[in-house]
């Protein structure tokens, strides 16, 4: 899908129920709000898309029944069926989207092409694009994500906070970082202009984590949103300081983007319900709990346009919240 949603699917997504979860939760982290006082002229310098493909979730161990069943529950989730073009279109859309919201909100939005043929940014160089990271999510959590960034922006650039990776392959990801964060503080000096970055992490399941038993597992369900801590806005202003907005309560689109799967097979499920009841009656035999915990492998299976619908209402939506927020420190 190379071209941006039409009209009709415009239309279409909009009629979709929305819910933002965790509700109770501050939706929003600001970081140095004074940074963006009296900043109206601003340019993007980044805006990265991430789609979360593959994610490991555990729950702690826990005792049950006088400790019986004491391991730790996983998940493992896999999203099939998103080709490169979905991604593209995503970020596309999401992109124009962001930038005709800035210019809704009363900023004066400068061409990314001053900002990319300034000597600032003579020596920076892109990020890998597309760009794989496996990524440290929640504690007890890891995944797999791609990023993408726009058309309309000819670099993938990121700063120190855009992301969290893991492994030895995230050292020179974090050098190349903290170099574009430089370059791009020198050109809002030297412009006087402020320089946005934007990172948006999509992802496609939601998991549960009951304080029950271990047995009962984590209860993993379909959707698409923008995930918490690791979707935000920086506005770094002419002055080289930041303000940071960092979305607290994923934005999630309920709808028919995803179908779900148990994918366990047979035997892991039948393996691992015979050893929770050795565990169980271990411990009642005053031998203590085994600690064998359950694993369960959940396969999504991405439906095409509705998954393109779904994650860019969601980037629209963080878009708004985002926007409106920045705005307000003006």
């Amino acid at each position: 899908m190379k071209k941006l949603l039409s009209a009709i699917a415009v239309i279409a997504m909009l009629a979709q129920p929305v819910a933002i979860a965790a509700k109770e939760k501050e939706p929003v982290k600001i970081a140095g709000p004074a940074n963006a006082k009296g900043v109206t002229t601003v340019t993007v310098g980044a805006f990265n898309v991430g789609f979360i493909f593959e994610s490991t979730d555990q729950t702690k161990a826990s005792g049950g029944l006088m400790g019986a069943f004491g391991g730790t529950t996983k998940a493992k989730s896999e999203l099939v069926g998103v080709t490169p073009e979905m991604m593209q279109a995503v970020t596309d859309a999401a992109y124009a989207d962001f930038v005709a919201q800035l210019s809704a909100s009363g900023y004066a939005v400068l061409p990314a092409a001053d900002l990319f043929s300034h000597a600032a940014l003579a020596k920076t160089k892109s990020q890998d694009v597309p760009l794989d990271i496996n990524i440290a999510l929640e504690k007890g959590s890891k995944g797999k994500a791609t990023y993408y960034k726009p058309s309309a922006l000819p670099s993938l650039l990121m700063i120190p906070g855009d992301f969290l990776g893991s492994g030895m392959s995230s050292m020179g990801r974090n050098m190349a970082a903290g170099q574009a964060s430089v370059a791009l503080s020198t050109y809002a000096k030297q412009a006087g202009v402020g320089v946005i970055d934007v990172v948006y992490l999509i992802d496609f399941s939601e998991q549960k984590r009951p304080d029950a038993f271990s047995f009962a597992g984590i209860q993993v369900n379909s959707g698409v949103s923008v995930t918490a801590d690791y979707s935000r806005i920086t506005l770094i202003a002419p002055t080289g300081k930041q303000s940071v907005i960092t979305v607290k309560a994923p934005i999630a689109v309920e709808g028919e983007f995803i179908e779900k799967a148990d994918a366990s097979s047979g035997t892991d499920k039948a393996l691992q319900s015979t050893a929770n009841v050795a565990g169980g009656l271990a411990a009642v035999a005053g031998l203590g709990g085994l600690g064998f915990g359950k694993t369960r492998k959940f396969a999504f299976t991405a439906k095409p346009g509705a998954y393109e619908e779904g994650a860019t209402k969601a980037a629209s939506l963080a878009s708004a919240m985002l926007i409106g927020r920045l705005g307000a420190l003006r």
